[in-house]
């Protein structure tokens, strides 16, 4: 099974948004944009746990924190998923609930014919919803999910019930991953979920409490707690009766099935040694943030093979991970998952999803939208996947793009944006500052394409490029934001032409002093008494075969603001300009909420049953073996868990 279309209305950062998800996708977009929004929306209608949570949402909860109009009138929090992809059994279960959805428009079928249901793109589909308000009577906020379909005669619908929500099966590991619960044995934790799937009906609890209350606890009379204790009984009995607060004694907490589910800790070996050479092991929690991560990975995964058709939800594979790591948790988790979905920021999660998985999430004024990445015009997948890394995953992550027409306009803007902001804090700031991603087009005929690509993924465009043809400049300037044009043909000219002597003759002695002057180039080497032509023709020659190697930007980062060509201050300070003036109306606008916390920490999202952990552990290891190629052992313990 898996989420075909979510829709959010009034929800954190979300003032309203209807997403398409395909069978496995990863979000992807700039910080604060609505990633983890939608993954917690999906919880909240889903997850089996999230409403028993008090409160299950708050003021924060609600976009701008308005759960009041201007009238008093309570706003609610929207939310309704499309579930497709239904096993034969869940069919079954879900029967008098289903709808028909099909895949070649991505709708539901909303009347008849009937005969439409049984076209070979069309399946069945299971739509619920959540709603969330604010209850003037009580004075507190409501919560309930129910089936969208069918209405009864009231006009009132069925309720989606916890029970209803295990037979979908989501599953949703948050950015937050300190495995405080998951690794204990608290109800509801992913070690007793673990337990009551594999339906282990041992008396666990029972056995250790036996063991438990006959286990002596400092009663060496040499320690003197016993000596202590019985003082303590005569005293009491000057009061009172003598078969009163008979026998004081210690004991291992308090002996109920409770205490003993919050005080069982997982030891996990460190890799030190004692001094008798036994291995040392400390509590989970003392152990190094990735481990952590793998460890609740790994049960999660265990739940994954215990469970069929389960959605499997994920933000950032790549916390405190290691690059070959993060690839084998996508292919694991998307092996085990009928769908996979994951948010991140990591170029080597995303190089493992065809363009069409990964999706770029935009918000204006609220309006969340997500696009399919797809494949850039005139790329092959082969070059794609080859080059993603390197040039276009920045881009894909960006909020803004720069579309520079060849590798030295590429190297030279950013160098000169971050010169300019040494030289002027106040007046310039980095490209990276901006939030702004460089593309290298690699030749003029593929600005337009490129721009017009990644507007389509909601990004601002800006373009830099050569003097160009009235027609192909009307071309670009139709599909980009900001187009920038330069004062003549060829980059190099513009930059030689437009700085200064001084600068340039720095940069030509500290080539030759540096002996960084190209061999091949001997005959053209500038000495200090040539005069500024021949100078400006010998680096030339040199710009032009340091082209992959950065040789403008090593020009323009040794000059003064005034040394600079004014086509590239001018163009610099534009983009300031325009996205200064972006910041401050960021900064008028109300607070987003699309990443705020929920009031209450996250719990695990399935009911427990109590039963006994000892053939646990040793399935826990074998499945983080199989995720991540690395043992559980840390090399030096961390301090304790403080973010409970």
């Amino acid at each position: 099974m898996r989420v075909a279309q979510i829709s959010i209305r009034n929800f954190r950062g979300i003032r309203d948004g209807t997403l398409l998800l395909p069978n496995h996708a990863v979000l992807v977009g700039d910080n604060n944009i609505g990633k983890s929004t939608v993954l917690e929306a999906i919880d909240l209608v889903l997850g089996p746990e999230r409403l028993a949570r008090r409160p299950s949402i708050d003021e924060h909860d609600f976009h701008a924190g308005d759960y009041l109009d201007l009238e008093g009138k309570p706003v609610p929090i929207e939310i309704e998923v499309v579930v497709v992809g239904l096993g034969e059994d869940q069919i079954v279960y879900f029967k008098d609930h289903l709808e028909w959805w099909k895949e070649s428009t991505q709708k539901l079928l909303d009347s008849p014919p009937a005969e439409a249901t049984d076209e070979l793109d069309v399946v069945a589909a299971l739509r619920v919803r959540f709603r969330g308000l604010y209850e003037a009577e009580d004075d507190d906020f409501s919560a309930e999910t129910y089936f969208a379909s069918p209405k009864k005669d009231d006009g009132s619908l069925d309720p989606f019930r916890t029970r209803d929500k295990r037979i979908c099966g989501f599953l949703y590991l948050r950015t937050l991953r300190t495995g405080s619960r998951a690794l204990s044995l608290e109800r509801g934790s992913l070690l007793d979920v673990i337990l009551r799937l594999e339906e282990k009906q041992l008396r666990m609890w029972e056995e250790i409490l036996e063991q438990l209350r006959v286990l002596p606890v400092a009663e060496n009379p040499e320690i003197g707690i016993t000596e202590v204790l019985a003082n303590v009984q005569t005293a009491v009995r000057d009061f009172v009766p003598m078969e009163w607060a008979s026998n004081p004694h210690m004991r291992v907490s308090d002996l109920t099935r409770e205490t003993l589910r919050k005080t069982l800790t997982v030891f996990i070996a460190t890799g030190a040694k004692r001094l008798n050479g036994a291995d040392y092991s400390a509590p989970f929690h003392h152990q190094g943030t990735g481990t952590i991560n793998t460890l609740v990975l790994a049960l999660l995964s265990i739940i994954a093979d215990l469970k069929s058709n389960v959605i499997f939800a994920m933000e950032e594979p790549e916390t405190a991970i290691p690059p070959h790591a993060q690839k084998r948790i996508i292919k694991s988790v998307c092996g085990k998952s009928a769908q996979a979905l994951f948010t991140s920021h990591s170029p080597y999660v995303l190089e493992e999803f065809p363009p069409e998985q990964v999706v770029v999430l935009t918000r204006h004024d609220g309006t969340l939208q997500g696009f399919p990445a797809c494949l850039p015009p005139a790329v092959k997948p082969k070059k794609y996947k080859e080059e993603f890394r390197k040039r276009f995953c920045e881009v894909v992550l960006a909020r803004h793009v720069l579309v520079a027409e060849g590798r030295t306009e590429y190297d030279a803007f950013p160098e000169a944006a971050r010169r300019l902001h040494e030289l002027d804090p106040g007046g310039f700031r980095s490209l990276e500052a901006m939030g702004v991603a460089v593309i290298d087009a690699e030749t003029d005929s593929q600005i337009a394409p490129l721009c017009a690509h990644f507007r389509k993924l909601g990004k601002t465009i800006c373009a830099v490029y050569d003097k160009q043809s009235p027609t192909q400049k009307a071309e670009i300037e139709a599909v980009a934001d900001h187009s920038f044009e330069g004062p003549g043909h060829g980059f190099e000219n513009t930059l030689l032409d437009g700085t200064a002597e001084s600068a340039l003759r720095r940069f030509a002695k500290r080539l030759i002093d540096s002996d960084e002057w190209p061999n091949h180039l001997v005959s053209q080497k500038p000495t200090p008494a040539v005069d500024l032509v021949a100078l400006k023709a010998s680096l030339k020659q040199y710009l032009k075969w340091a082209k992959g190697k950065g040789g403008a930007a090593d020009l323009l980062s040794d000059c003064s603001q005034a040394e600079m060509p004014q086509y590239v201050v001018d163009v610099l300070a534009k983009l300031n300009e325009t996205f200064d003036s972006n910041q401050a109306k960021l900064a008028q606008a109300p607070l987003s909420q699309s990443t705020s916390q929920p009031a209450v920490a996250p719990k695990s999202e399935v009911e427990p049953t109590p039963s006994e952990q000892s053939s646990l552990m040793a399935a826990v290891k074998a499945s983080a073996t199989k995720v991540v190629s690395a043992d559980v052992t840390s090399q030096a313990p961390k301090g304790s868990d403080t973010s409970k």
